[in-house]
């Protein structure tokens, strides 16, 4: 399986959405900026996380975008779901003999398992690479 822009680009969204819960609304360029994104595209991004009823947006002068829940209540499965549609890593296995069928639901299985319990807070939580260079390790 493979995530596309459309998927990544809104796991950025979200994520930066979640940081800022509870402090208003935030504007797309805002994110745009801060993630070093085409804000065009991001605003191709928000209708379908908005008509799914994960973000919400306020119109005027200090309007933007803001999460319709909590980050801890939004998987990174609802966001992938909603941008790439539903998580499979080979279509058609119907028609595939018994062994791989099962390979290819167990895959999926697994890609949902971790989407599925990986929330917007969990990635917001998460350290980069970068906060790991502190370490000076002597052999």
């Amino acid at each position: 399986m493979k995530i596309s822009t459309r998927g990544r680009y809104g796991l950025a969204i979200m994520i930066e959405l979640g940081r800022q819960y509870g402090s208003g609304p935030v504007p797309l360029r805002k994110i745009a900026e801060i993630n070093d994104l085409s804000e065009a595209y991001l605003e191709q991004l928000v209708p379908p996380l908005r008509n799914s009823g994960l973000v919400k947006s306020v119109r005027g002068a200090h309007g933007g975008y803001k999460l319709a829940k909590p980050p801890h209540l939004i998987s990174a499965g609802d966001v992938i779901r909603v941008l790439e549609g539903p998580i499979q890593p080979v279509e058609g296995i119907e028609d595939e003999p018994q062994p791989q069928r099962q390979l290819w639901g167990r895959i999926r299985d697994a890609v949902k398992d971790v989407l599925d319990t990986v929330t917007i807070e969990d990635l917001i939580n998460m350290k980069s690479d970068s906060e790991d260079e502190g370490y000076m390790f002597y052999i």
